[in-house]
């Protein structure tokens, strides 16, 4: 590009070359940046279509970007409220997003969904590799049980920007060829955006398996026996997934934290109530397939809530339904009997559904455990 004077020292060369490098790398830099950012700008965010487009795991959409609601910093004391809440006012109209990962025949199909009895859909974030790992090994494991099938999905979002997004995005598509069971769509994996990412997967349903009878919705932090589940649900009267059924720990008489420094923080500019209605706890629930079918049409005329699980309670209400108790399914955790036992002690995980917040070795060793044919709980229950 140019030539250095034979007459200079052999330093200056040095040190003129070297400088040259540096602009020439910083330049490179930002434009990588700048690709990568107008990228994300291009497929993470929203489009206010109804029908979007069909999607495979191969294609990505270029959808217009979902704007700011700017007239939300017309409600009360808007500017006083975190960031994080200024946000859900902003973007909580936003409801489509881009699919990255798909699994379209998961279930047979349309017409074959029937044939699965329990669908397994785990709401994990990008970064848990370990936890998914962990789940495939013990409870999550596809299965026949009782003459029923049981099958797997992980429903996952992604990262706003940057170098994470790009990598975490690269490694979920490689543990997708290995597995083929997870749902990507590119919308920022947060706490505040778990009800997005449960609507998603429940307009996924209605589209490509909406005849499977059951599912469980759940973390990727529970202990759970699908046994136990298929169990329970082959000895319902008359209920094979075509009537309500939500199920699971029970939650009543309760309503929004008005705490700004609590996770569970609910302004009273975002829900005027002080009570909740009636939902379970959203570590982990059973519910009908019909019921999935009811929330998910209820949620096209309900705005979304923020908190997932108090959102489902409030299209069940609207609905004219509710949720059950079930002893079995323990989002808060195992209380145990009394004081100065161990925890951890399979014989007290033998006969549930779900128990909240295990830790992946942990929960690991309760499932071999539990599952140990010689397992003797004659003399501790």
């Amino acid at each position: 590009m140019f030539r250095l004077s034979k007459k200079m020292s052999s330093r200056m060369r040095t040190t003129i070359l070297l400088a040259a490098l540096v602009i020439v790398i910083y330049f490179y830099k930002d434009v990588i940046d700048h690709s990568i950012t107008r990228r994300q700008l291009d497929v993470s965010k929203d489009v206010n279509q109804t029908d979007p487009p069909p999607t495979n795991s191969s294609y990505v959409y270029s959808w217009p970007r979902c704007e700011r609601n700017m007239s939300s910093t017309k409600i009360r004391n808007f500017t006083q409220l975190p960031e994080i809440i200024q946000n859900v006012f902003y973007y909580r109209h936003c409801r489509h997003f881009p699919m990255l990962l798909d699994v379209p025949d998961k279930c047979g199909g349309v017409n074959g969904s029937a044939d699965v009895f329990l669908l397994l859909i785990i709401k994990s974030s990008p970064e848990n590799y370990d936890r998914r790992e962990i789940l495939r090994k013990t409870w999550a494991g596809e299965k026949l049980h009782n003459g029923v099938w049981i099958r797997r999905l992980f429903i996952v979002g992604s990262r706003n920007a940057g170098f994470d997004k790009v990598r975490l995005d690269k490694g979920l598509e490689l543990e997708q060829r290995e597995y083929n069971d997870i749902l990507q769509w590119d919308f920022n994996d947060t706490f505040y955006n778990l009800t997005v990412k449960q609507i998603l997967f429940l307009e996924w349903k209605e589209r490509h398996c909406p005849h499977a009878r059951f599912l469980l919705n759940g973390d990727d932090d529970v202990f759970a026996s699908t046994n136990n589940m298929v169990d329970y649900l082959q000895s319902l009267k008359d209920n094979t997934g075509n009537k309500h059924l939500f199920a699971g720990d029970l939650i009543e008489n309760v309503g929004p934290i008005r705490k700004p420094d609590n996770k569970y923080f609910i302004p009273v500019e975002l829900q005027q109530s002080d009570l909740y209605p009636p939902y379970c706890g959203g570590g982990g629930f059973l519910l009908s397939s019909y019921t999935a079918s009811v929330i998910y049409n209820m949620s096209h005329s309900i705005t979304l809530f923020p908190i997932d699980d108090v959102y489902f309670g409030l299209c069940m209400a609207e609905a004219g339904i509710g949720p059950i108790s079930h002893k079995g399914m323990k989002t808060g955790g195992l209380i145990m009997p009394f004081r100065g036992i161990d925890r951890y002690d399979p014989c007290y995980y033998r006969d549930v559904l779900l128990v909240h917040r295990f830790l992946s070795a942990k929960l690991y060793y309760m499932w071999n455990q539990v599952n140990d044919p010689n397992l003797d709980c004659s003399l501790e229950i």
